[in-house]
């Protein structure tokens, strides 16, 4: 069985902490891999290695900098196709979906790339006789980021490119369940030629968390995952002193009216609902439909769902591979069998579903719920999987009322003809991302990704400006170069603008 340890330092580095945790192929439920568990000792070497790097990496030029970048960025290129393939080996989407994944992870290098316009200052010019005032922005320090398994590339890579860009050095946590992926973007950026110590990842579970969230030389933690541990992510950084951006997760809603193309409409849900087995924040896990148009939609979905084809994400015709682990496939199963117990239609039940020679593989049909309302835990909880329900509201009042009343706020569509309706909307919901006829409105990359309410905790969105401004922090330097001439001798009065 393989082992995957850390990377410190721009070289691997076995774990002497003594515990591992396994790492599946989903597909078959196999475990090729175990990842090692990271004590607080482990930590603590990589931060050290990143704190020594900080000085010269944050003093280094702009040029120097995004030359490392593009040539990181030409590597990547490269390898897109390696790197889908440790992404579905150890999360099971289909290789489509990730080297979809690695395309948008390489956004944000991209826009890393351009880092000198993003860190321009501002000058103010005889803001006083002879006084120039300049702002300017200056990295943070060593910053480190905890990321999910659901997007083992792209949301490592939502973070530290614009990170070490900025002049900070990195300290990465992937998730312990599929870490391959990240552990090869770090190999590859010291191929690139970025200097030991400003890319760093151990791998491990909530001892390595907590150790970062406590640790003195962490000035910042990014942070992907769940509402609850986003909840305790901001409260314990904070309570350390960190800067912190922590998204949390959804109940994303898509709006359908009577004016829609339903055809298009059950389309976009069906991609928007199953993609990626369901595990992803900007899934769509309810469909409201509007007016009368519920019955005709739902058969529309119910005719698709149930020609998708199911399988190991490395096989060219799966259009949907397995859940991530098996205790996760069964906890999803089990909100099916919940929702017909409190009353909601259960119009397409996945949960029987197995495929032919991968029968120890973690996988689960797609489900329909309709008739779904409030307060049934298959629509009160995020179940981060291939479950969609169908709530039927008789006007968009109604139907926006139902949305803003959710505790999340992270993305939410509108299916419409109608512009006015849209622009409306678009004002009018409580949410951080919102598509028009666009059921995943993930923003490109140099607008910022982020929700509102319990979808996020901390005042940034990720990437983008936000994520600029959040690897950053500012300076204002008020200069004077008087002529010597012009010396006018000792005054204690305020300096006062002339």
């Amino acid at each position: 069985m393989k082992t995957l340890g850390h990377w410190i330092g721009n070289k691997p580095v076995e774990s002497t902490s003594g515990t591992f945790g396994p790492v599946y192929n989903p597909a078959t439920g196999a475990q090729p891999t175990q990842v090692s568990l990271a004590s607080v000792e482990e930590v603590d070497a990589a931060v050290a290695a990143a704190r020594a790097a900080y000085p010269e990496w944050s003093q280094s030029s702009l040029a120097k900098r995004t030359a490392f970048l593009f040539k990181y960025r030409e590597l990547l290129d490269a390898r897109r196709d390696e790197i889908a393939e440790l992404i579905t080996a150890e999360h099971g989407k289909v290789h489509s979906d990730a080297l979809g994944e690695v395309a948008r992870g390489m956004e944000i290098l991209e826009l890393a790339c351009g880092i000198p316009e993003k860190l321009k200052g501002e000058l103010s010019t005889q803001v006083s006789t002879r006084v120039d005032v300049a702002s300017i922005r200056q990295a943070v320090g060593v910053v480190a980021g905890i990321t999910p398994f659901n997007f083992p590339a792209m949301v490592p890579m939502w973070m530290f490119p614009l990170a070490i860009a900025c002049g900070n050095t990195f300290v990465l946590k992937p998730s312990e369940k599929d870490p391959s992926a990240a552990y090869r973007l770090a190999e590859l950026a010291a191929e690139a030629g970025l200097p030991e110590g400003v890319l760093n990842v151990v791998n491990g579970d909530k001892v390595a968390v907590d150790r970062l969230l406590a640790h003195p030389d962490v000035a910042a933690v990014s942070f992907v995952g769940s509402t609850p541990i986003a909840r305790y992510i901001q409260a314990e950084a904070t309570a350390n002193g960190k800067r912190v951006q922590a998204l949390g997760g959804a109940k994303n809603h898509m709006m359908v009216l009577p004016d829609a193309d339903l055809d298009h409409a059950a389309d976009n849900a069906i991609n928007a609902a199953y993609g990626s087995a369901g595990e992803r924040c900007m899934a769509v896990s309810v469909v409201v439909a509007v007016g009368g148009i519920a019955d005709e939609l739902v058969a529309k979905i119910a005719e698709r769902a149930g020609a998708l084809r199911i399988g190991p994400g490395d096989d060219p015709a799966s259009e949907m591979g397995p859940l991530i682990t098996r205790e996760h496939r069964d906890k999803v199963a089990s909100y099916v069998s919940g929702a017909a117990a409190q009353g909601a239609e259960v119009v397409v039940d996945g949960t029987g579903f197995s495929v032919e020679g991968h029968e120890n593989g973690f996988f689960l049909g797609v489900s329909l719920l309709d008739k779904v309302r409030p307060g049934m835990a298959a629509y009160d909880d995020e179940i981060f999987g291939p479950v969609l329900c169908v709530v039927r509201a008789e006007t968009y009042d109604e139907g926006l009322v139902l949305i803003n009343s959710s505790k999340w706020g992270n993305g939410t569509a509108i299916f419409t003809r109608d512009g006015g309706a849209a622009r409306r909307f678009q004002l009018e919901v409580e949410a951080g991302m919102v598509g028009v006829n666009v059921p995943i409105p993930v923003p490109v990359g140099y607008h910022s990704f982020g929700g509102w309410k319990q979808s996020l905790f901390g005042d940034l969105h990720i990437y983008g400006n936000d994520g600029v401004q959040f690897y950053t922090r500012g300076k204002v330097v008020t200069t004077r170069w008087p002529d010597p001439a012009d010396s006018a001798g000792i005054n204690l009065g305020f300096p006062s603008n002339h």
